[in-house]
């Protein structure tokens, strides 16, 4: 009896404190499964998305002299949020090469939202209509808590240079 109890306990603290809030949808054209609402970099890892996640990542090399330039920033104020769509494909090209910019400057994870969303840009449990999200990815940066540019689809350079560019303000 007093077993049984324990292990109950047990079970009810790791569900409730080792769950991750990732959510997974069905995409309504294909019928795979997709990421919606607040999600972890973590989420990646699901077998759902690992394929193009960690080849993007492997494969993308970031220019070491633009990485240079945005660590010379001080980006203690600066925050972003990332609006992506697990089943597009310029979500899978960009999100995993952001990453690799994200690793290579030391940006803390706790600094980046990442939000999935469906087709129709609508998220389960997270309100993003005031984020004015038309096309995805969709790379918000903040500075002080206001924003200071976007990434939208597909960067003009790329997204350390894109982002270099949103930091400098031009």
């Amino acid at each position: 009896m007093i077993k049984n109890c324990i292990f109950s306990i047990l079970l009810i603290v790791s569900v409730l404190f080792g769950q991750d809030n990732t959510k997974l949808g069905i995409d309504e054209k294909t019928g795979k499964p997709i990421l919606l609402g607040e999600c972890s970099r973590e989420a990646f890892n699901d077998s759902n998305f690992v394929w193009w996640f960690n080849s993007g990542y492997k494969f993308y090399t970031t220019d070491s002299s633009v990485v240079r330039k945005i660590n010379s920033f001080d980006l203690d104020s600066v925050t972003a949020i990332l609006v992506i769509g697990t089943w597009c494909s310029d979500s899978r090209r960009e999100v995993p090469r952001f990453f690799k910019v994200i690793d290579d400057i030391q940006f803390p994870k706790e600094k980046i939202k990442i939000i999935g969303v469906d087709r129709n840009k609508s998220s389960s449990g997270t309100e993003i209509q005031s984020l004015n999200i038309e096309l995805v990815p969709t790379f918000i940066f903040y500075k002080n808590e206001n924003e200071i540019g976007r990434i939208i689809e597909t960067p003009e350079i790329s997204i350390e240079s894109d982002m270099l560019k949103i930091l400098r303000g031009d």
